[in-house]
């Protein structure tokens, strides 16, 4: 069995299914379908904080730029030549800003959720995708 789907086939022949078996499968039905809503509710603050922070970095990368090829850059002192290009200065302390504010945590808030699922997931013989769905594996057989 390779997901829940298949694990709600109904058998053909042989024992019918215990009903602790049966309560277990609705347990993992609904933990899944809590974590696919949890993480589909966090991909649209992620896409927001993401383009955040492509705005900013590509802001600080024209900033730099500019700053660069300033011929004065040279000849002043660093921070004459910072005072001299408000753009970079300004966009470089928020980029900053961001990074302390935990910003690369929140461009990946759903991965980072789905790998420690994975984690502990991985106990049970389960894992899950990125979406939040589960994944059965197959049991270990000891001999």
């Amino acid at each position: 069995m390779n997901s829940l789907e298949q694990a709600e086939e109904p058998r053909g022949f042989g024992p019918p299914i215990p009903a602790v078996v049966s309560g277990n499968c609705r347990d993992l039905k609904a933990f899944e379908r809590r974590l696919t809503e949890y993480i589909h509710c966090l991909q649209p603050a992620t896409g927001r904080w993401r383009m955040l922070l492509i705005v900013v970095s590509v802001c600080t990368a024209t900033g730099a730029w500019n700053w660069l090829i300033d011929p004065e850059t040279q000849k002043v002192s660093f921070l004459t030549s910072l005072w001299n290009h408000p753009f970079f200065t300004i966009s470089c302390i928020t980029l900053i800003g961001l990074f302390f504010a935990g910003i690369h945590k929140r461009v990946v808030a759903p991965s980072i959720i789905a790998a420690r699922c994975r984690t502990i997931l991985a106990e049970y013989n389960m894992s899950c995708d990125d979406t939040g769905k589960l994944i059965l594996k197959p049991r270990p057989h000891v001999q």
